[in-house]
């Protein structure tokens, strides 16, 4: 493993000489930050304003988000912003995907606002497929099945809910609506839904149908980088920012972060030439590859794969994965029996434990929903013939094995898809900072692991409204920036023929 700082030729007079100040609103499924960006000199820095956990409210079996909790949050963090006296030029929210919030005719948040894993949408699969058919979905709209798709939700509201309903908007538009008051659905968000078809470019009418809406209750659908409005004035006054824009950046925090990979070539490629891949690693590992055009077709379909909308119009062939979720609902549990442990020394645990164990499928149903996760991974090492992981450490050295093997076979279904060879992986977000699974990955995928930036979720919103504001002229001018700025650590296969060994025992508990 070697850690290099990736620093590309400068190209002198391509970036303006002004130094250019940024707010990323970026929430997570933990948690929410502001961030300020700071542009100059080719080279961005970021720093973080203030952060806040993203604390779901639980009610019975249902999940719903805080987001009146999360508005306020927003809210200080622009306060602190605003303290700084500095020029910024704009501001832009991103969030996780799948979700979408009902807005009343006075355009206020119509609560509960539900939670993904709420188990509500497994009835809503029912409702769907009852009147429409998975084939006839896929093809609509060229997204993965996920049970937790904003499609099946919707399936579930009521005539009750619906009748006060406006406008639904999908969740990180919705933080931007807060701001500024335009509601707009930003494509890269609109796309995550499963309403969207992105071949026409525009809300599917036969889907919704589907669920008994139609596009008008929907927001339009703007590009990213798209101009909304200025902060409203009363928010102006009250966080000392201003009439500052607002801006739908890449409101997807999952195109947010592809938008700042560091690659070299940035131009979508054809189908037969990805030569790079990328995985979003956090709470969710998203792995895919950037093409100029949806892929709709039923290798595709019954691979699971999913086109989703980036920015400039390309599209992100990807697939969902459960990822460091695992791992944090193990955490948790642990917290919750009385042991708390650190994200470092869980991992550092998993080092020291005896390789290869005992893995799990990650894709496996039960391992989606909130509960005791170690319980169910004993249980399907049982059910598999494989013994208990006996201690924290073997527990997460299961999770990181399993995932890092599990990136390899959806690497290799890409390079099927695509016809291309993928040549090497860009590891961004926070799991990037995991040195252990990144090295797991390298080894499992046979190819080098690039890994960083962190915070490619808010560099990404930060680049897109540099470009929309004219700081920067395009994407590949972004990325050299992120080259320019931050670390990249790049990890080389080992251990071919005990990754091998283990692949094949693998491939047997998927098939």
């Amino acid at each position: 493993m070697s850690a290099t700082k990736q620093i590309a030729v400068f190209r002198p007079g391509l970036y303006q000489i002004r130094m250019s100040h940024y707010l990323a609103v970026d929430l997570g499924a933990e948690s929410g930050r502001v961030m300020l960006g700071t542009l100059a000199d080719g080279c961005l820095a970021l720093e973080e304003i203030h952060r806040f956990p993203n604390v779901p409210i639980r009610d019975g079996e249902s999940m719903y988000w805080d987001v009146p909790r999360l508005r306020a949050d927003v809210l200080e963090g622009l306060k602190k912003a605003g303290a700084r006296e500095l020029p910024i030029q704009s501001v832009s929210c991103d969030s996780w995907g799948l979700d979408c919030v009902l807005l009343d005719r006075a355009g206020e948040l119509i609560e509960p606002a539900f939670h993904y894993r709420d188990p509500r949408t497994a009835e809503g699969v029912k409702r769907v497929f009852s009147k429409v058919p998975w084939n006839d979905v896929f093809a609509e709209t060229g997204i993965q099945f996920m049970p937790i798709n904003a499609l099946y939700h919707l399936a579930m509201e009521t005539p009750v809910r619906l009748a006060r309903t406006r406008q639904i908007v999908p969740i990180g538009d919705v933080f931007n609506y807060f701001l500024c008051g335009v509601a707009r659905a930003e494509v890269s968000m609109a796309s995550t839904t499963q309403l969207y078809n992105p071949t026409t470019r525009s809300w599917s009418g036969n889907v919704l149908a589907a669920v008994d809406l139609t596009p008008n209750m929907f927001p339009d659908v703007v590009s990213s980088g798209t101009l909304l409005a200025k902060l409203k004035p009363g928010l102006a006054m009250e966080t000392g920012l201003g009439a500052i824009d607002v801006i739908a950046g890449c409101t997807h925090d999952t195109a947010s972060a592809v938008a700042a990979v560091p690659a070299v070539n940035s131009q979508p490629p054809t189908l037969n030439s990805p030569q790079w891949a990328f995985l979003s690693s956090g709470t969710w590992s998203l792995m895919g590859v950037e093409i100029s055009e949806p892929l709709i077709n039923e290798e595709c379909r019954d691979l699971n794969f999913t086109n989703e909308i980036g920015f400039g119009g390309s599209v992100r062939l990807l697939k969902n994965i459960v990822g460091l979720w695992l791992v944090q609902e193990c955490r948790r549990q642990w917290a919750e029996d009385g042991e708390a442990l650190g994200y470092a020394a869980l991992t550092g645990m998993a080092a020291r434990a005896p390789a290869f164990a005992s893995l799990i499928n990650p894709d496996d149903g039960r391992f989606m929903a909130p509960g005791d996760m170690p319980t169910r991974i004993a249980v399907f090492c049982r059910e598999t013939g494989q013994p208990d992981p006996d201690s924290p450490g073997a527990f997460v050295r299961c999770c990181l094995e399993s995932l890092a093997l599990l990136y390899r076979v959806t690497l290799k279904r890409i390079e099927k898809l695509t016809g291309g060879k993928i040549e090497r992986l860009h590891v961004v977000g926070g799991g990037s900072r995991n040195d252990l699974l990144n090295q797991f990955t390298a080894n499992a995928c046979g190819i080098p692991v690039l890994a960083g930036p962190a915070e490619a979720t808010a560099l990404g919103n930060i680049l897109v409204q540099a470009i929309a504001g004219g700081d920067l002229p395009d994407l590949a001018a972004g990325r050299e920036v992120i080259r320019n700025s931050f670390e990249v650590k790049t990890f080389e296969p080992r251990q071919e023929v005990e990754w091998h060994k283990a692949s094949r025992r693998f491939d047997e508990l998927i098939e």
